[in-house]
Parts: C-alpha cells; structure tokens; sequence
C-alpha cells in the first residue's frame, strides 16, 4: 500500500513539473509574458498593420497622389490617428488630367489641398455601406460634397468609377478610384486649365495665327470667357497660300477678322461630335458657313482635315487643321465649292471642270445636283471616264443628266415616287421608293440635303447615263 502511495506521488510530481516546464518555456520563445495569452492575430494586427499614408506610399500606382500629399503636408495627416476613407486616384488617372494641370496645382498649395481633402471622408465607410449610399450627396474633409452612384453594379464618385476597394489601414480604409475628383464649387480644374489664346500662344506652331489674331483684336476674346471651338491652322497651312496673301490680309483687318472668325464655332464641338455632321454646313463667328465631311475615318472641314483633335481648354476646345479656310463670297458655299471641299467627288470636280460647268455650279441659279462619289465613278468600266474626258459634248450631256434647273430636297423627293424629272441636259431621269431608299434611275441616294448657296446636293453611289 506504502508502495502504491509513493508512486502515485511521484507520477503527480512529474504531471506538475511537466506542466510547469513546458510554461516556462512559452515565455522565453516569446519574450513578452505580458502578452503571453493575447491573441496572436490582435498581436500581429497592432504590429503589420500600415497607414493609409504608407500604403500609397508602398502600393507603387500612386506616385503622382503621394507627391501631391507629401506638397501640400497631408502625408502625416494620413499616418496618424484618426478614420478616414480615402479615394485615391491612380497615376493613370493624374494622366488623364489636361497637360500642365498637376504643375499648376503643385504650384497653388491652397488649391491643391483642397482637391486632396475633396477625396477624403472622415470616418470609415466600406464599400458594402457606400453601396447604400447611391444617389446621396457624401461631405468631405475639403467641405464639399461628392455624389454617390451606382452603374451597372459599379460604384461610382463623380463620374469616377471605384476600381479596387476595401483596402483596409490601421487608420481607416481605401476604394481605388479612376479619374480625378475635383469639388464643384472651385470647378479647380476648368480654372487650371489655360485659354484658347494661351494654348496658341505657348504651342509653337501658330505664330502666324497667333500675330493675325493679335493684329485683328481677337486675342482678349479668345482669352477671356466663353466656349468656343476654333480649327487653327499651323504655320504651314499659312505658308502654303499663295504668295502675299498673309501679308495683305494683315493690311486689311476686316478681311483678316472674316477669316479669323471663319474658323471660330460658338460652342464647344468635341470631335465626336463633328464626325456625326458628315455632309453638313456648320455657322462660324463669321456668320457664313463652312461645310463638315468624314473621308476614310478623317474629318475635313471644307477641304482642310483635322490633324490633331480635341486639345481642351478653359474656354472652349481646339482641332488642328493643315489648310486655311477662306470664307465664301455668300454665306453658304456653293454647290461646286463643296464639291471641291468635300473630297469624295474629286472626279466629278475634275469632270466638271474639264466640261467648263465649274462657274455655272458656283454661280447664281437654283440646282439640285445628284453627286456620284469618286467610288461610282470607279465602278464604271474601264477606260470609261478617260474616254469621257476626249469627248466634251458626251461628258457634258452626262454631268447636266445629275441636274434639276430647281431646288428639290429629299422630303419631296419621296413624293414623286414612279414619276420622272426633267434634267438640264433635257431628258428625264425616273424617280423610285425601294425599301424606304430614294433611287434615282438605278443609282441609291446615300447622303441627303447638303444645303449650298445655289441649292442642294443629293450624293448617289453610281453614275447617271442618260
């Protein structure tokens, strides 16, 4: 029994022992007894966790915001304590902004923190909370507020789409964000960007524009309040007039400020915009029309394409173009001047002129013209046009066969089904609805009512024969 007693002792002894040893040895590993029975992911979350300030910093996509924080004394706003929700703008999207915009800001420290505070919310809300938020006006820390929607199942502030959300700081949270923000109020970035004078001025290649703006007294408009889109000329499509021109323009300024104002729309026109009025006559600051045409993807107005698009200002937009436009002694071109302007009849110009019909199609009348492309000429046999061309009367018979003596646009065009029209060359062509498309003989009319100062055009993909 004596024997029994001693060895369960001894085995307690040793259970206890075990269990003191093993103890000790946590506290060694660890070296913190104090924390010995925290838990370890609360450990590791006061250690690892990094400031919104430091995750831009280490995230490598943020480098222009960093900068702008770091510029305007944020950076330790955004270490410290507190909770916030930050919307931070990639490098891509600082991109994005008009050319100069950030140096501008980098400049104006006051503008440029207000901007950055315009992207931050005091407290933490996480995408599952913005979410409800669509429609609602949200304040920031700039004392603006930012609009909230949904579209197409994305979050969007502004008109910035949230692309990364949820990345959480030990001071709060951040939702990644495409564009820019800019608080309404300020309008901050309209005010960054320079004028249309301006962009002109420091561009380089619109010294001439630029002195024949200054010349006609345009400057101050183009540099003051407005939304205009002007199509500016470069230095070459200056050089390439005919020898004198500049220089007598700059010796008679009301001719010079027609010209001016001929390349100057009220409004802003984005490319977009302008490639949707193919075939159209578009009123300038002059009062006289030019004419809108896309050839091959391109944009042209009159016979002068657009190189550069889009070049965004404070007051308005500008497109470059390689030729100067020269305003109409009307304020409409005539039919033949759009031809020539346009760029898809360059055979039917080289017919026209070949028959001697330029003038009468420039002159004074009332015409309606069924214009064969260049592409319906191609389509016609070969050595077709070349025979035309040696054989004036034909050619001329069949140029007058695609005129009306009167003015018929395409709405009463579509009455006349199954009847036929008389032509100037003195027989008749045949009228016919097909599918809801005007044919005029066998030839489609594909473009409608391009208005002229001595009537109209109707565009057709094949050549008339009478």
């Amino acid at each position: 029994m004596k024997k029994l007693l001693v060895i369960a002792l001894l085995v307690l002894s040793m259970t206890v022992l075990a269990a003191c040893g093993g103890a000790n040895n946590a506290v060694v590993e660890n070296n913190q007894p104090e924390v010995a029975n925290q838990p370890a992911d609360e450990v590791m979350e006061e250690e690892v966790m990094p400031s919104i300030a430091e995750i831009a910093v280490a995230d490598g996509r943020f480098t222009t915001l960093v900068a702008a924080l770091d510029a305007a004394g944020l950076v330790e706003t955004l270490s410290g304590e507190g909770a916030f929700t930050v919307f931070a703008p990639t490098d891509d999207a600082f991109a994005a902004l008009p050319e100069g915009t950030v140096e501008a800001l980098l400049a104006d420290i006051p503008a440029l923190t207000d901007i950055l505070l315009y992207h931050v919310v005091d407290g933490v809300v996480p995408a599952e909370t913005a979410l409800t938020l669509d429609g609602q006006m949200v304040e920031t820390l700039s004392g603006e507020e930012f609009a909230v929607s949904i579209k197409d199942g994305s979050l969007y502030i502004n008109e910035a789409m949230v692309v990364i959300t949820d990345i959480e700081a030990s001071n709060g949270i951040i939702h990644v964000i495409d564009a820019v923000i800019l608080p309404p109020a300020e309008e901050a970035m309209e005010e960054m960007k320079p004028s249309i004078a301006e962009i002109a001025v420091a561009d380089g290649r619109f010294t001439t524009l630029v002195a024949a703006l200054d010349a006609a007294g345009l400057v101050e408009t183009l540099s003051g309040e407005g939304a205009f889109t002007v199509f500016a000329p470069t230095d070459d499509a200056f050089a390439a007039l005919p020898e004198g021109t500049v220089e007598a323009l700059l010796a008679d300024i009301p001719a010079l400020t027609d010209v001016l104002l001929y390349h100057v729309v009220d409004g802003v026109v984005p490319a977009e915009t302008a490639l949707t009025l193919d075939a159209n006559m578009v009123e300038t600051l002059s009062d006289k029309d030019f004419y809108v045409s896309v050839v091959d993807g391109n944009l042209y107005i009159n016979g002068a394409m657009v190189v550069i698009a889009d070049i965004e200002a404070s007051n308005g937009v500008i497109h470059v173009i390689d030729t100067v436009l020269l305003p109409p002694a009307e304020d409409k071109l005539s039919i033949a001047e759009i031809a020539v302007a346009d760029g898809r009849f360059t055979t039917l110009v080289a017919a026209l002129d070949a028959a001697d019909l330029v003038e009468t199609l420039s002159g004074e009348g009332t015409f309606t013209v069924f214009a064969p492309t260049d592409e319906a000429f191609a389509a016609l046999p070969a050595g077709t046009v070349e025979g035309l061309l040696e054989d004036i009367p034909a050619l001329t018979n069949i140029l007058l066969y695609h005129v009306l003596g009167s003015e018929v646009p395409a709405e009463v065009a579509l009455t006349l089904d199954g009847q036929s029209a008389e032509t100037l060359s003195g027989e008749s062509f045949d009228l016919s609805i097909r599918d809801g498309s005007l044919y005029i003989d066998e030839a489609m009319v594909i473009i409608t009512d391009i208005m002229a100062s001595n009537g109209i055009i109707h565009v057709i993909d094949a050549v008339l024969i009478p």
